[in-house]
């Protein structure tokens, strides 16, 4: 069996499980959607919006006369904002997302905080869409279908395709970050324009570092292992750097103009959900 053919394999058996995840993401993004509204302002668009009070700068053409004759005032009728943005996403795949302490990875993690926000701004009217998918960003179901075929077969790379992206897209990269490339990665996308959304996906144990005793500790990627007599003893340390390491992807992200959240495996989802959707701008 070729590498294309294994990968392909386990894309297909993973995505098995597309199904129930849909379903799942539905009702997260359910549970969370009555606290959360769309933008909502004046501008082109046919959908109406509200009446206010007519003043002097004022056409006289978006006078509502039909409503002004019903109180001693003028006023307009105006249009609600419907500029819909393009919001891309990507998923890190690589082998440390696999990771988990509890009862979750944190690929799984991402994966349903991924596919709600989409439903979230796909009942917006935002255009979603996963870097790298066959065919266009769109506000509908199918495209949340088709991004959740091209998350499933996205091989294992941690890293965005550079796709070509439109100045001004968003993109929501979910990922732990621990990957030096990231970096290098996140420049080359804001010199293209693009806006990101980063999401740190972490794993409880990865924080707390909860080990103790003699503590063999494997690399997920393979081929790599450290075995340590008393693993309490480097617990201060390790959580220097991991905090560290944290506050620089931050810090990086900042830079840039991105956004960055959190999110951690044993933590309820719906409140990151409703912090990206607000970063997105969808509030």
């Amino acid at each position: 069996m070729t590498q294309f053919s294994a990968l392909q394999h386990e894309a297909d058996g993973l995505s098995a499980g597309l199904p129930p995840l849909m379903v799942e993401a539905d009702h997260l993004a359910a549970s969370v959607s009555l606290g959360v509204h769309g933008k909502r302002r004046a501008g082109i668009g046919e959908s109406f919006w509200q009446f206010r009070r007519y003043a002097s700068p004022d056409a006289s053409s978006a006078i509502d006369w039909r409503q002004s004759a019903k109180s001693q005032h003028i006023f307009v009728r105006e249009r609600e904002w419907e500029a819909a943005q393009t919001v891309w996403f990507w998923r890190d795949a690589s082998a440390n997302m696999s990771f988990k302490s509890g009862a979750v990875t944190k690929r799984a993690r991402a994966d349903l905080l991924l596919l709600a926000l989409a439903s979230l701004l796909v009942r917006g009217g935002e255009r979603v869409g996963f870097t790298g998918m066959e065919g266009a960003p769109a506000a509908s179901r199918l495209a949340l279908t088709r991004m959740g075929r091209a998350m499933f077969a996205s091989g294992r790379s941690a890293l965005p395709p550079l796709v070509p992206f439109s100045r001004g897209n968003q993109l929501v990269w979910f990922s732990d970050f621990l990957d030096e490339d990231v970096f290098d990665a996140m420049k080359m996308l804001s010199q293209r324009g693009v806006e990101g959304h980063l999401v740190r996906i972490v794993d409880p144990a990865e924080e707390d570092f909860p080990y103790s005793g003699r503590t063999r500790f494997e690399s997920p990627r393979g081929g790599e292992d450290e075995i340590f007599g008393r693993a309490e003893r480097v617990r201060a340390s390790y959580r220097t750097r991991f905090t560290a390491h944290g506050e620089r992807v931050a810090q990086a992200a900042a830079k840039l103009g991105w956004t960055c959240t959190v999110h951690r495996t044993d933590h309820a989802p719906q409140a990151s959900l409703i912090a990206l959707h607000a970063a997105i701008g969808g509030t």
